[in-house]
């Protein structure tokens, strides 16, 4: 069992593990950053308060949170609507609030009221359209005017039909790096190298990005045309100095307090951090050995205070992440000081290697992305879910279509109302047991445990379909609630009844009286 006297008890396996997430980590975040649109220092100061300001404020053991893959679309989408990258820090600042509110009000079981169909096709629609916008990268079409002829923005169709055009614009070296890197990434997933006991801790993002910089320079001395230039490598300022550190944090724009379009953006990125921290923060839990719970509601506040500091001095928001947060347990981490570990060790490596991180090509992060964006729409989750039947299937495909047309709210929204549908549909049949006894003409139909306005219709078909001359016997014992829709087409029955010769008799059912309208 884990030693429960202090941050400090564990630290023999919470800062090897806290070095293992941080190796994970820093490829990330600068990845995540450069699908999002955003400067890739903004993706480093998320994950430095992932680790700094929300793991001291956790009450999770295992969960590391950073910038996360579930957020892209909406940073994307976000900073090019807004034009204006301060402007979007305003929106995380107001999301970081909202947060920090939904925590106090104890709001933390929202996310036991999506369905997992919804949830998977949220996560699937992320990936496909994650994979789309990391292939001009791998292809070397790093120029900003450039990419943003590939890259789809919301709904642009004709963005993604133009990515068979790469072919003319693709530099080559770019494509032997991105291509070696996917193949070092792929490679580490094999159960060879997972049971290597040398091999397993070194994850393979680290492998492939180191590879990628051994490639370039091997480019630049022998190569020279495939080689890639600064303007296609990652681009962190040069923080040595507490001055020039200053000087590099963009604050947020107070102006955007007034702006509508400022707090939709906010409050999307409020709903959509906080339900993939909740899940995340669950599937932590299921992995940790020692099958600790995490406080929802104190995750949220975390999390909101973590959002409001990035919105303040200029990084991206953050959820709690599963990949960090299994890589933590699997290293052995025991209690948060690994993720607070984490948080240091970033922090260290912009203040003292910016320069060895500057070396990283842009095609290396998106084959990491590219990865990502595979793991979470695999086919075998399409074939899974199309196993469990059309009423997960069809909530699951028609989120993930809404997400690639429209934008991730909307798919969303759309997932929702599929599933709600069904479950209406399984309300308006499941609303009664009805048996025709042939041995004495006896109708027994007996009542749910509830009864409600949905199940109407259901009844009605029933009642009007038993044939005259039989004896019908309601049966309400089972029944906790039943509406007075319910009760009213039951005593309308009993009215009709009498002219079909049929005998009516009711148990543990309230008469009620109608009357009339005129």
């Amino acid at each position: 069992m884990p030693n429960r006297k202090g941050l400090f008890a564990n630290l023999g396996a919470d800062l090897p593990a806290g070095l293992v997430v941080f190796l994970v980590a820093l490829p990330l975040c600068l990845g995540i950053a450069l699908a999002s649109g955003a400067p890739l220092f903004s993706g480093i100061i998320a994950g430095i308060i992932g680790g700094l300001v929300i793991g001291p404020l956790s009450g999770s053991h295992t969960a590391v949170s950073g910038p996360a893959a579930g957020l892209t679309v909406i940073v994307l989408n976000a900073i090019e609507d807004l034009q204006a990258f301060d402007l979007f820090l305003t929106a995380v600042v107001i999301a970081g609030v909202i947060q920090i509110v939904l925590g106090i009000i104890k709001a933390g079981v929202i996310g036991y009221y999506f369905p997992t169909s919804v949830i998977k096709g949220m996560l699937a629609g992320i990936g496909i359209i994650l994979i789309i916008k990391q292939l001009p990268y791998v292809f070397g079409v790093n120029e900003t005017e450039l990419v943003r002829d590939y890259i789809p923005f919301v709904n642009d169709l004709d963005a993604v039909l133009s990515l068979k055009l790469l072919i003319n614009e693709f530099h080559l070296g770019a494509i032997i790096i991105g291509f070696a890197s996917l193949f070092i990434l792929v490679l580490w997933e094999k159960p060879f190298i997972k049971s290597n006991k040398a091999l397993k801790v070194v994850p393979g993002a680290l492998v492939a990005v180191i590879v990628s910089i051994g490639f370039n320079k091997f480019f630049k001395f022998y190569v020279p045309n495939l080689y890639i230039n600064t303007e296609n490598k990652v681009n962190l300022p040069d923080i040595t100095g507490w001055d020039n550190m200053l000087s590099q944090f963009i604050i947020f724009n107070p102006s955007g307090l007034l702006n509508p379009e400022v707090w939709m953006v906010g409050f999307t990125i409020a709903i959509i951090a906080s339900l993939e921290t909740l899940l995340s923060l669950e599937a932590a839990d299921k992995i940790d050995p020692y099958k600790r719970i995490s406080p929802p509601n104190r995750e949220l506040v975390a999390q909101g205070i973590g959002n409001l500091a990035n919105g303040l001095i200029g990084g991206m928001p953050v959820t709690a992440v599963i990949v960090r947060s299994s890589a933590n347990v699997s290293s052995g981490a025991k209690s948060k000081m690994s993720a607070i570990f984490h948080g240091f060790l970033l922090l260290l490596s912009v203040l003292l290697i910016p320069d060895l991180l500057n070396l990283i090509p842009l095609a290396s992060l998106a084959a990491i992305l590219l990865l990502v964006g595979y793991k979470l729409s695999k086919i075998s989750l399409f074939k899974s879910m199309y196993r469990l039947g059309w009423d997960q299937f069809l909530p699951f495909i028609v989120t993930i279509i809404g997400i690639i047309v429209f934008d991730l709210l909307k798919g969303i929204g759309l997932g929702m109302i599929v599933g709600v549908i069904y479950i209406l549909m399984r309300n308006f049949k499941n609303s009664h047991f009805l048996r025709d006894r042939e041995d004495d003409g006896l109708v027994h139909i007996v009542l749910a445990e509830e009864v409600s306005f949905l199940n109407k219709g259901a009844l009605i078909n029933s009642l009007n379909s038993i044939p005259d001359h039989k004896k019908v016997l309601i049966d309400g014992s089972n029944s906790k609630v039943i509406d007075y829709d319910v009760l009213e087409v039951i005593e309308n029955f009993k009215t009709n009844a009498k002219e079909r010769d049929i005998e009516v008799e009711t148990i543990n059912i309230k008469p009620v009286t109608i009357k009339s309208l005129h």
